[in-house]
């Protein structure tokens, strides 16, 4: 059943393409009504999806310039105030997790931060600990993991060993791990590495010192992750005030920012798609899970077994690995709070091409989490049917329309036209066709427009500044949006579908987006 279930988006994919030309041909005049129906739903998705990437914009916004260690000093006297009065009243009943946050003093809290590294230069690593360094929480309060490649060799060792010998004495626990080569039942890459270092933090400091698991946030971030200042006290500040703080994962915003003056503009428009995607999920938060830079109580982490070893999707999975283990009483709590990461960049332009492409079909390769949905659903009956139906139409249709929608309103608002004959060519439909089709899609192009004015609002600063040509470019490189929905969007999710039904030889393995930065003159 696991591998049945694997091959449904693949079907989906395919079989939506084919029908694409069959429908075409045989049916012109329903695929005529149907592209016109869908581009219109296109529009009003593009306009309601608009509304949410404005509001989550506006809210992360305001949270960066919140002090929020301040935050959290005044929750610690508002909750001494409580659990004052409860003493005077002579209560004695249990604490609600709501309850017991509120009286949790935050100078209790440890954070757990493990970066997994393989091959990427020593720039790149430093760049990210020194803003971890940065960080406007109490530096002996946090448990900094640098966790290593067996396999990527002396050179990764030895960066590892620098980072250590700068960086060591500016938290309260810094410990470097290495990730063996060739463990059996797992798949080398990211998850694999991220469990490790876990259970070796786990044995080594957490267990050794006897430090309160409920007391520890993990954050796990990619290698060129760069935190901002207040990440860590915002992080601690929306667990302590959610309700069943450790039924949560804990989702930052990601932005691709880190090299965005030294991208191209196809690694741009990509990458900030990407951003206001997870940007319009974090005001729609059930429907968000989990991806790349994430954090999780440590609790929660060491319940549902640490990140699974033999998989690839292994950032999106822990969020299902929670869903389960807790019957469906699980969810990702949005932070409304950015980290900053690399865009894809390669020494050439096709070499950027080429990697921008693998990495979305590596993102895409977490179609590979359907089948892992379904089959917890099939053996799990506690769940409600509502969460089953609801997680499994989300589940599908989404990887269905990254690998579908922009190829269906590119190709059939013409195909009709090429296929359907000369008695549907001598149709007024057929005549109004591409008119229409071409009207709607450019009334939803005032949403590329919003996301490219954004995507300017959210560059950091450099020291020189910009001129009114470059942001002219800025602006203008969103006309390329049309072609990166499909070269690197429908296709790389085409592919990655595609493997993962043929299975085997097939399945991509974990490849790593190699990191650079540009050498200072």
């Amino acid at each position: 059943m696991r591998r049945f279930f694997e091959t449904i988006p693949g079907i989906f994919a395919w079989a939506t393409l084919v029908l694409m030309f069959l429908l075409s041909w045989f049916s012109p005049v329903w695929v005529s009504i149907f592209i016109i129906l869908f581009d219109i739903y296109w529009l009003l998705k593009t306009i309601f999806l608009s509304f949410h990437l404005r509001a989550t914009f506006v809210e992360m916004k305001k949270n960066i310039k919140v002090d929020w260690l301040a935050e959290l000093d005044k929750l610690k006297v508002e909750s001494q105030k409580l659990k004052a009065e409860e003493v005077g009243q002579q209560k004695t009943f249990d604490l609600q997790p709501s309850t017991f946050n509120s009286v949790r003093d935050w100078r209790n809290m440890w954070h757990l931060v493990i970066l997994p590294m393989y091959q990427e230069p020593y720039e790149v690593v430093r760049e990210s600990f020194a803003r971890l360094a940065t960080a406007h929480y109490p530096k002996d309060k946090m448990i900094v993991v640098l966790a290593l490649e067996e396999r990527a060799g002396e050179a990764a060792r030895v960066v590892g060993e620098q980072i250590e010998t700068e960086f060591k004495n500016i938290f309260g626990r810094f410990l470097v791990t290495v990730h063996p080569a060739s463990l059996p039942h797992e798949t080398p890459g990211k998850g694999s590495n991220e469990a490790w270092a876990g259970a070796r933090a786990k044995e080594e400091i957490v267990d050794a010192e006897g430090i309160s698991y409920d007391h520890i946030l993990v954050s796990v971030f990619d290698i060129d992750t760069q935190v901002f200042p207040e990440y860590f006290s915002r992080l601690t500040y929306v667990y302590l005030t959610t309700q069943d703080p450790l039924r949560a994962i804990y989702q930052p915003v990601p932005l691709f920012t880190n090299n965005v003056y030294e991208s191209g503009a196809f690694a741009r428009v990509v990458s900030f798609s990407c951003t206001f995607w997870q940007m319009m999920q974090q005001s729609r938060p059930e429907r968000l899970t989990s991806f790349s830079s994430q954090s999780i109580p440590f609790r929660t982490l060491v319940e549902v077994g640490f990140w699974q070893k033999d998989i690839v999707s292994e950032d999106s999975r822990i969020f299902w690995q929670g869903f389960f283990r807790y019957h469906g009483d699980f969810r990702t709590e949005p932070l409304f709070f950015p980290v900053s990461m690399d865009a894809p960049v390669a020494r050439t332009f096709w070499g950027t091409l080429k990697n921008i492409y693998r990495q979305q079909r590596r993102w895409a390769w977490g179609s590979e989490n359907v089948s892992y949905l379904l089959q917890g659903f099939r053996e799990d009956k506690t769940i409600s049917k509502r969460k089953r139906w609801y997680w499994t139409f989300n589940a599908i249709e989404g990887y269905h329309s990254w690998a579908t929608n922009s190829l269906m309103i590119f190709a059939l608002g013409w195909l009709p036209l090429f296929l359907g004959g000369r008695h549907y060519n001598e149709t007024l439909l057929a005549y109004s066709l591409p008119h229409i089709t071409r009207f709607i899609i450019s009334l939803s192009m005032i949403g590329v427009a919003s996301s490219a004015i954004l995507s300017v609002l959210l560059l950091p600063p450099r020291e020189e500044k910009l001129g009114l040509v470059d942001y002219c470019a800025y602006v203008l490189q969103w006309i390329l949006m049309p072609f990166t929905l499909i070269i690197f969007g429908a296709f790389p999710a085409i592919e990655a579908q595609t493997r993962l039904a043929l299975g085997g030889k097939w399945r991509l393995g974990f490849w790593v987006t190699p990191k650079r930065r540009k050498p200072k003159e």
